[in-house]
């Protein structure tokens, strides 16, 4: 490892994570500026854009790491890289897959779900990295692939607003939760059909199978001890956290005077 590797040392919340998020939600800010004065439709072609180029930069990123003896070493515990376990239906990266299919279908429940979901998820996997992203030079390809992947989940999310394609709203809530619950079932779904088949047999996505000690689920888990139905009491908090996400949206529409303006859905 050279001196600027360690210098570029990423771990969550050092000065590297820190500066590079400042990175991507800088970009965020002048594309928004930058979109200010165009159409709708533009607007919705760039986010469009940016979803499915990320969804391709996330499948280079992937096969990069089937081929990096490094991340498969510290992968063994989980058996190395397979191609199964590493699609795009984790709660964060499913958005971008969602986000061009709810910006073409313009509907509101869907712009919820990956406003409200896809940051979340994101900042959650790039607090809690596994061992493998983690203490290494940014630079490293995984890393990037990685932080570049969850940075970028996280700044789409946030441009369904600052694009002006959605504002929330309370009520929204009852068809976004109705909407988490019917995604992370079909995604349970998912992970059962390749347990029964084989074709996965630690397909956990949404970890609507198995908790993977994750300290919230477990204690979930004792409530209810079942596949999928432990997940039914993080919706209660999902609600909450929207609820809270709407009260600042409608206290800064109050401070500009906005707060009589409609939505244009």
């Amino acid at each position: 490892m050279n001196k600027m590797d360690g210098i570029l040392i990423m771990r969550p919340f050092n000065g590297v994570f820190f500066g590079v998020f400042a990175l991507f939600i800088l970009v965020l800010i002048l594309v928004s500026l930058w979109l200010k004065k165009k159409d709708i439709e533009t607007r919705k072609k760039v986010l469009v854009c940016a979803s499915l180029a990320t969804l391709v930069f996330f499948v280079i990123y992937k096969y990069n790491l089937s081929i990096d003896p490094d991340y498969n070493a510290l992968r063994e515990y989980m058996g190395g890289f397979n191609w199964w376990g590493e699609l795009p239906l984790h709660l964060c990266n499913v958005n971008m897959i969602m986000i061009p299919i709810a910006v073409i279908m313009d509907r509101r429940e869907l712009l919820a779900f990956c406003f409200f979901v896809g940051p979340l998820g994101a900042l959650m996997a790039l607090s809690m990295p596994g061992p493998e992203f983690q203490n290494a030079s940014i630079l490293l390809p995984r890393m990037i692939g990685y932080y570049g992947t969850h940075f970028l989940i996280v700044i789409e999310g946030l441009a369904i607003v600052t694009f002006g394609l959605y504002r929330p709203r309370f009520k929204d809530i009852p068809r976004t939760v109705l909407t988490i619950l019917l995604v992370s079932f079909a995604v349970f779904m998912i992970n059962m059909i390749m347990r029964w088949t084989g074709i996965y047999d630690r397909a956990n996505y949404f970890f609507s199978v198995e908790t993977e000690g994750n300290f919230i689920l477990e204690i979930f888990h004792k409530w209810l001890p079942y596949p999928f139905l432990y997940l039914l009491p993080c919706t209660i908090i999902l609600a909450v956290y929207m609820a809270i996400i709407n009260l600042g949206f409608l206290i800064g529409n109050k401070i500009k005077g906005n707060d009589k303006i409609e939505d244009r859905q």
